[in-house]
């Protein structure tokens, strides 16, 4: 390997235009800096000698700047997927100059695997260190990685000297996936337990490249949470001591996953001085929330896939790393977002929104319908999944212009079949075993924002006198020109007008 080492132009320049390039990366932790960004450069220079050149990407999730970002900018991305968060490539989605599949992180791996993405040319993945018997130590994310290598014709290493040695024994990579129909039950039981290696292991003869870099991950801070988000957390900390209070769930609760945000990582500190002891969580990411909790001891232990905390989380795991290392495993996405464990664990899922409509059908990906946001991740691995699926969001947006519980949702993530509980500020509407217009009554009652409610209240009951079917009853004209009324206007409330 040492024999290998090339600076990131030289790596860069052995991919050609056209190629399929599966990075590492998830939630800005662990993903290839210096490659993605010397690839931009070539092909920006190119675009100034007239010549096209671009490449698919794909990842498992969202990356940082030095990739998404400079890619994108250079115009260098044919095709996107599976999951974003950088701006500047979601202006070239929405503008539609970059290709975007949005898809579950738990069906990335088999799609390809299946042969439905087409042959993988590259893999370019950060790892923490390359060991003397060439077995890598991975870095602050797993994601698709172990896919990706056993996948690509050829493999560029960046060896990232700012990812801590330390990281080493923290990964449990497994290798036992097979396709059906020789596909074998996955023998994890429990959230703690270990099944693969601590190490990739890789063919060495597809290695064409290495690069040794020192670029510190992208660990964006989380804002305090506002009153909004307390109240959001407090409901869900309430509903829990109910399941808890009624026999459903034990006292140290099920497996918990947490979607990556503000309002989640509020709910997390709130658990911190809830009543619960002995949580585990089976999730994709590690957040500060959950950081804290591991500290306090009321989380015994925390599987994911990546890191997503901030600067100053990260010095606190670094300087206890030692007590860190047994608590948290990081493993493939297709581990930590399998369908199957999740159902098998229990896991509740709480994950955030950008609107819900009355019957508890959820948009978490788009706004006003067709412009996409970020992606739907690992929201739909974990509610269709799992023991309950909880979604969340402020009752208003757009400083209070909006609300985001609508008639019918403009763009549907997640189904009314897979939703139990809807929460805002304003509470929460458990929607178990209830009929579509039961669900409507407690959803505008419960969540919307007062301000809200008379026109969710005047709709409803139109919709039940007026409607073709009473089952679900919609006024379906009316109901698409909800999000119309805020386009036009600027709000969405009584008095606004048309």
């Amino acid at each position: 390997m040492a024999r290998r080492i090339v600076g990131a132009e030289e790596a860069a320049s052995l991919i050609p235009s056209g190629a399929r390039i599966g990075m590492s990366g998830f939630t800005g932790s662990g993903y290839p800096k210096a490659v993605p960004m010397a690839l931009a450069r070539r092909i920006a220079e190119g675009n100034l000698r007239g010549e096209k050149f671009q490449v698919s990407v794909f990842t498992g999730a969202s990356t940082g700047p030095e990739l998404d970002g400079a890619l994108a900018l250079a115009g260098g991305v044919h095709l996107r997927l599976p999951y974003q968060s950088d701006p500047e490539t979601r202006k070239r989605i929405n503008a539609g100059e970059m290709d975007y599949m949005d898809i579950h992180l738990s069906h990335v791996a088999q799609y390809l695997e299946y042969g439905f993405l087409g042959k993988l040319d590259y893999a370019v993945v950060e790892v923490t260190a390359i060991r003397e018997d060439g077995l890598l130590v991975p870095a602050t994310s797993v994601g698709n990685n172990r896919t990706w290598m056993e996948q690509a014709e050829k493999i560029i290493l960046e060896v990232n000297s700012w990812q801590p040695i330390e990281l080493e024994g923290m990964h449990d990579i497994y290798y036992g996936v097979d396709l059906p129909p020789h596909r074998k039950p996955i023998p994890l039981v429990t959230p703690a337990q270990r099944i693969g290696s601590p190490y990739f292991h890789v063919p060495l003869d597809k290695v064409v490249a290495v690069v040794e870099t020192n670029s510190p991950d992208r660990n964006s801070a989380f804002k305090a949470p506002d009153e909004a988000s307390r109240r959001i957390a407090g409901h869900i900390l309430e509903f829990l001591a109910w399941e808890v209070e009624e026999g459903r769930v034990p006292q140290s609760l099920l497996p918990l996953q947490s979607g990556v945000g503000n309002i989640a990582n509020a709910v997390l500190f709130g658990l911190a001085e809830g009543p619960f002891e002995n949580m585990t969580s089976y999730t994709e990411v590690i957040q500060d929330g959950m950081i804290r909790l591991l500290k306090s001891g009321k989380l015994a232990s925390a599987s994911a896939t990546a890191f997503s905390i901030s600067p100053e989380a990260l010095e606190g795991v670094m300087a206890d790393i030692g007590e860190f290392r047994d608590k948290i495993i990081l493993r493939p996405q297709d581990i930590s977002n399998h369908p199957e464990i999740i159902r098998r664990l229990g896991v509740i899922a709480m994950n955030a929104m950008i609107e819900a409509d009355i019957y508890g059908n959820v948009n978490s990906t788009h706004v006003m319908g067709s412009r996409i946001q970020n992606g739907i991740g690992g929201s739909g691995d974990f509610a269709r999944n799992g023991y309950l699926a909880i979604f969340m969001a402020p009752s208003m947006a757009q400083a209070g212009a909006i609300s985001t519980i609508v008639p019918m949702v403009s763009h549907v993530d997640h189904t009314e079949h897979d939703v139990d509980v809807i929460v805002t500020e304003q509470g929460l509407a458990d929607l178990r075993g209830l009929s579509p217009r039961q669900r409507a009554r407690l959803i505008i009652e419960k969540c919307a924002h007062p301000d809200a409610r008379p026109l969710l209240r005047d709709y409803q009951d139109r919709a039940e006198r007026l409607a073709f079917g009473k089952h679900t009853p919609h006024l379906l004209a009316e109901s698409l020109s909800w999000h119309g009324r805020y386009l036009r206007t600027g709000r969405m409330l009584p008095g606004a007008g048309d």
